[in-house]
């Protein structure tokens, strides 16, 4: 089998543009004269032999538009892909197994396939084998994984054994395809009778009679667990559950989800949100490789030592390392506090938006600092932001400072065809080291912003924000749509920024280890959504954490080995423990 693969971006491809396939200039056996480089018989965009390639990669490293990776593959890898996408093309190697009685999770960074792997095992996409130019027959597929529990559970799939539901990454194509309320919508998926039950455990009741198209990200995201469990199946998949929810609704989706579990059924779920995916699962299964070239499915661990892995970055029982280095959490008493020197203030800010009323305690921010900002949707955290930013006047209260204030909203523009490189010019000029080669964000740079997907838009915004000319930089939401590498990569850039320029940055989220490990200090919103919102601190970590874990009923421990945070199972003893003591942040 072939150790090495090329993979061409067809869409940064320009041969045109470069001076004629400079690729196939430039490349040694080509210029033996063998055409190893050469254009598609189709499409015209380069394309590269396999078996010629020697793996020099002077075409990756001079292609002008970074179309090309040349990739030497594992030598542990002895078979070829379970599926490949085309000529230098994605391939996907291995497959996770379900398996009843258990959650298990899939955990790796965007572009690794784990949606693919999904796809294969739901039926909705059939393996190639890496011949992706005939149809493979199913008796070699079932050969590929051979001996295997893979081979048992794709049997049961082709038999008809095995009934499967889906629920899909992109929710918002619900309400693209389907005109009608929540209600008519799952009850035409009802095949087991329990509508009123499933909505009243997702909290969908309120909005059961309005039209799908009219209800939020959060609902909709609920809508579709709703549809999924609604169907009759003996296995669930559910591709990032946790996308648009807050936290209180992360945790309550994460206990629906655990007990859907039982002898005969198996769940199977793809998340990036670690404390969740953590409190969620029995069993894991890492995903790793290289985005958008190749992906590898590993062993299953249980969730606790596969998580610890993945930060690692090391896989003991495969004797893999997967990233450079390792990814650290620290307790909370070892954090270095700041000089405590005012930036801003205010004092009982009030403000009536429609029939919600957003009101705050007395606060103040430091200078170089990080605030997390805690609270469930609809609560008024956004607005208050806001009113930070000098986009919304409170109706009463005073802001006691006159500072410089970037702000990344909570959704952001993608229409512009203004090219990346020259929206983030200022980031490029001055901030190379601290923003651009950490957050890889060279390979972007030719893009239109119309053409970025989710992540790579919320990349630019944050990159974009944090270059500003400013003191107090406002950050809403800046996990959404990254994975758990770029959420714990964003951390380490801002707290490294934070430091080096002395600057204060607020940050509003849902993702708590993502703001456990970033925040210095916590701000709460308590109240009722959608009617009113109270602004308390910011406390220290401590005190922030319990008056929130209070609201939400959980309580936090942190792992031995690698500090992380992990969520207790309800009435066990460390719950118990913790609870007596009135700690529910661990520290």
């Amino acid at each position: 089998m072939k150790k090495r693969i090329a993979i061409i971006d067809k869409e940064k491809c320009h041969p045109s543009e470069c001076g004629d396939y400079l690729c196939a200039k430039l490349c040694p056996v080509n210029r033996t004269g063998t055409d190893c480089v050469l254009p598609h018989e189709i499409h015209k965009k380069a394309k590269i032999d396999e078996l010629l390639c020697t793996g020099c990669s002077i075409c990756s490293n001079r292609c002008p538009y970074q179309a090309i990776q040349i990739i030497n593959l594992p030598e542990a890898l002895n078979k070829e892909p379970v599926h490949r996408f085309g000529e230098n093309a994605f391939e996907l190697f291995s497959l996770p197994t379900p398996i009843f009685g258990q959650v298990t999770g899939i955990l790796g960074k965007n572009g690794i396939g784990k949606t693919t792997a999904l796809q294969i095992l739901a039926g909705l996409l059939k393996p190639n084998l890496g011949n992706y130019e005939k149809e493979t027959d199913f008796k070699d597929v079932i050969n590929y994984f051979k001996g295997s529990e893979t081979q048992k559970f794709l049997m049961k799939m082709h038999v008809g054994d095995i009934k499967l539901s889906y629920k899909l990454q992109q929710v918002d194509l619900i309400a693209k395809q389907f005109t009608g309320t929540v209600r008519e919508l799952l009850e035409k998926v009802d095949e087991k009778k329990q509508l009123n039950e499933v909505a009243q455990e997702l909290q969908l009741t309120r909005f059961l009679d309005t039209p799908v198209n009219k209800i939020s990200g959060g609902e909709l995201q609920r809508v579709a667990i709703a549809a999924s469990v609604l169907k009759k199946a003996n296995i669930y998949f559910f591709d990032e559950p946790s996308s648009y929810l807050d936290i209180k609704q992360r945790v309550n989706v994460s206990k629906f989800i655990r007990n859907l579990a039982d002898e005969d059924t198996s769940i199977i779920v793809i998340e990036h949100d670690l404390i969740i995916l953590d409190y969620m699962t029995d069993l894991l299964n890492l995903m790793y490789g290289q985005e958008s070239a190749y992906g590898i499915v590993s062993g299953i661990k249980n969730s606790r030592e596969g998580i610890n892995a993945f930060l690692e970055g090391f896989l003991k029982e495969e004797n893999i390392r997967f990233r450079s280095y390792p990814i650290k959490f620290e307790k909370v008493q070892d954090r270095q506090v700041g000089t405590q020197q005012k930036l801003i203030s205010w004092k009982h800010l009030s403000k009536k938006l429609g029939n919600f009323i957003l009101e705050s305690e007395s606060g103040e921010l430091y200078k170089n600092e990080i605030i997390g900002v805690l609270g469930e949707n609809g609560i008024g955290k956004t607005s208050f932001v806001k009113v930070l930013a000098g986009l919304i006047k409170p109706d009463s209260g005073e802001i006691d400072s006159e500072i410089k204030v970037a702000y990344k909203p909570q959704y952001l523009e993608t229409a512009s065809d203004e090219l990346v490189m020259q929206y983030l010019d200022d980031a490029v000029q001055q901030y190379q080291n601290q923003l651009i080669k950490p957050l890889d964000m060279e390979r972007l740079m030719m893009k239109k912003l119309s053409e970025l997907s989710g992540g790579e838009l919320q990349k630019v915004s944050i990159v974009k924000c944090l270059s500003e000319d400013a003191e107090l930089f406002l950050l809403d939401e800046p996990s959404a749509y990254l994975d758990v590498e770029q959420r714990l990569l964003i951390s380490k850039v801002i707290k490294s920024l934070t430091a080096e320029r002395e600057i204060t940055v607020l940050v509003v989220d849902h993702d708590l280890m993502f703001l456990d490990y970033l925040s210095d200090r916590l701000a709460v919103f308590t109240g009722e959504p959608a009617k009113s919102g109270l602004l308390q601190g910011p406390f220290d970590m401590v005190e922030g954490m319990n008056l929130f874990l209070e609201e939400l009923g959980i309580s936090l421990r942190r792992d031995p080995n690698s500090h992380r945070p992990r969520i207790n199972k309800a009435g066990s003893v460390k719950d118990r423990e913790q609870r007596a003591e009135g700690k529910l942040y661990y520290n």
